[in-house]
């Protein structure tokens, strides 16, 4: 599937989740279910950018790629289809600068797919690093508590309830949406930029599916060459083993397949797919 791509592996959850967040995210952040790990952002944007630099996040959820871009010292801006969340990432962005962030974000509320309608054109072209990630169905990681003879509550396991939010159309549109998508950066990037995004594979109907691959060959049709498939660990590194920090969603999961006979492992990781313009497309300087 790689062929010739240069890999690498990024430690990014030495720290868990939460840990990660502490102190740095508006305690409310916990309520989005399927956040960025603040250790994957930091590390996509150190790697792919210099201060002072343009960072574009097009489905920014609560922040996380806008916070840790103000953090280093860039200049970060995000589109985020759901209001509430939208109103996070900003919250989250204030926090940020109000902690000491030297650089400035802003927050839309739109749609990805229409990118022109939202961004401040004098930015066509100075947008050195795109990193996002895309919904990976309408259910996911959340938040759990238990109580003596109430078994388990779930709670904040959403996207939204809102039927036109890409989390809920299925494989084959998201795919057509993504594809979408990706022209419209590609068109606000500068010459050498770079579009990353943080995909991993899920389950559906008993199926593994793989979103990475799919991914791949979506960057391709619109116009963008892979050049890096990375690993960035949801699981921590000690010495020659793994520190699990699957979320009681994914392990409920691997639990129940196995009841069926079903052999199944937890996701310990997600691909961060990093793509160029091709030559001679829009936008490439060659």
């Amino acid at each position: 599937m790689t062929g010739d791509l240069p890999l690498s592996m990024w430690a990014t959850a030495q720290q868990t989740s939460r840990a990660q967040r502490a102190g740095r995210y508006l305690a409310v952040s916990s309520a989005h279910p399927a956040k960025m790990l603040p250790a994957i952002a930091r590390t996509a944007i150190t790697d792919y950018t210099s201060p002072g630099d343009y960072v574009l996040d097009p489905m920014c959820g609560i922040g996380t790629t806008l916070v840790e871009a103000v953090h280093l010292g860039r200049d970060a801006v995000g589109v985020e289809y759901e209001p509430a969340w939208a109103d996070l990432a900003r919250g989250n962005l204030d926090h940020a600068q109000a902690s000491g962030a030297t650089g400035h974000g802003e927050v839309v509320c739109g749609d990805a797919r229409h990118l022109g309608a939202h961004l401040d054109p004098a930015l066509k072209g100075l947008i050195a690093l795109v990193l996002t990630s895309p919904p990976y169905g309408p259910s996911v990681h959340g938040q759990v508590r238990t109580a003596p003879g109430q078994g388990v509550h779930k709670a904040n396991y959403r996207y939204s309830t809102d039927p036109a939010n890409l989390a809920h159309v299925g494989l084959d549109r998201l795919l057509d949406a993504m594809r979408t998508v990706l022209v419209q950066v590609a068109g606000w990037l500068r010459p050498g930029g770079v579009v990353a995004m943080t995909v991993r594979p899920w389950w559906a109907a008993g199926e593994l599916i793989d979103l990475p691959g799919a991914m791949a060959r979506v960057g391709k049709e619109a116009g963008l060459v892979l050049f890096e498939r990375n690993v960035a660990l949801l699981a921590g590194l000690r010495d020659d083993h793994l520190v699990p920090r699957a979320s009681f969603f994914a392990m409920e999961q691997v639990r129940k397949a196995r009841a069926r006979g079903v052999p199944r492992l937890v996701v310990a990781h997600e691909d961060l797919l990093c793509f160029r313009l091709a030559a001679g497309a829009a936008g490439d300087p060659r």
